[in-house]
């Protein structure tokens, strides 16, 4: 059979000028150029050999043969665009584009991953490049897993706690065990005389963690920096130094002993790793799922004990 109709841009085009009363407007609603318009509507008329618009200086007006066509196809345009908009809800629906924090994205949550994919096997993730500014105004990603303190989020965001904030000192096995064959290592304070690694990004962890382990007024002289926390993690196995990270980070090595913790204390800083997203967005279907089985999984190993050896303060 052959078609007779013309294209949806066109009709799409024709539409949207007969309504708007203008080139400009339809062109700005439908996000391209005057010119395109123009041409979607002269190309519609040498199909149909007809006017259907007539243009002058100051507004459309639609020709008789305009105004019959609009009539008949006013309706099944809106229905096409609703038939269209459900379907692509529909499929959307089970798709999720994520952003997160690289270290965390790698060492924490992607080996956890499956665990999400065998409680949601329709439900896709992808990832977005992680952006440190990161602000939603792009049409991805869905969500951010950021690094922040809580309440310091922009307004409009739905922002929450996953992990993070709980930092322990690492060490390596064989240290631990010669300072404490030396009768060292008694109290926290005694980690000042060691060579203190920090990331770049955080060189107030040490002084932070000090104060709140109870060591007055420390004055940590830190050693070498670090600007991933991946190779600090490794220089700490290296056995060059002592480190401050997070749990999180550092679990599968301190459950394998390659590090060890000298005092595992209760103490946690600000800045934490957080889930955020638009508030528009929260009730996205999928996000909401990833969102209860992260808050979940984080909360379960957050209440699991503490890892590789440990020494309270005496």
């Amino acid at each position: 059979m052959r078609i007779r109709s013309p294209s949806m841009s066109e009709l799409h085009a024709f539409a949207t000028a007969a309504r708007c009363g203008s080139f400009t407007r339809a062109a700005e609603e439908l996000c391209v150029t005057q010119a395109a318009i123009s041409r979607a509507i002269s190309r519609l008329e040498m199909h149909f050999g007809q006017v259907l618009l007539k243009r002058s200086a100051h507004r459309l007006t639609l020709t008789p043969a305009g105004q019959a066509f609009l009539d008949q196809i006013r309706g099944p345009l809106a229905a096409i665009e609703d038939a269209s908009g459900t379907l692509l809800a529909r499929s959307s629906r089970n798709c999720l584009t994520l952003s997160a924090v690289p270290t965390l994205a790698s060492v924490w949550l992607v080996p956890r991953l499956p665990d999400f994919r065998r409680r949601h096997p329709d439900i896709e993730i992808s990832f977005a490049p992680y952006r440190r500014d990161e602000d939603f105004t792009g049409p991805a990603p869905d969500a951010a897993i950021l690094t922040g303190v809580a309440g310091e989020w922009p307004a409009g965001w739905a922002c929450d706690y996953i992990i993070g904030n709980e930092v322990v000192p690492v060490a390596h096995p064989q240290r631990l065990r010669a300072r404490r064959d030396a009768g060292l290592w008694n109290t926290p304070a005694d980690l000042l005389s060691e060579p203190l690694l920090y990331h770049t990004s955080a060189p107030s962890n040490w002084q932070l963690w000090l104060e709140a382990a109870g060591v007055p007024q420390p004055r940590p002289a830190l050693a070498s920096g670090f600007d991933q926390v991946s190779i600090l993690i490794q220089a700490v196995i290296a056995d060059m130094g002592v480190a401050v990270l997070q749990r999180c980070l550092v679990r599968d090595e301190l459950d394998a002993g390659r590090l060890a913790v000298p005092f595992d204390l209760p103490i946690a800083l600000p800045r934490g790793y957080h889930l955020c997203a638009p508030v528009q967005r929260r009730d996205h279907p999928a996000l909401s799922a990833f969102r209860e089985w992260l808050l979940e999984t984080a909360q379960s190993e957050r209440l699991e004990p503490a890892s590789g050896d440990s020494q309270q303060p005496a």
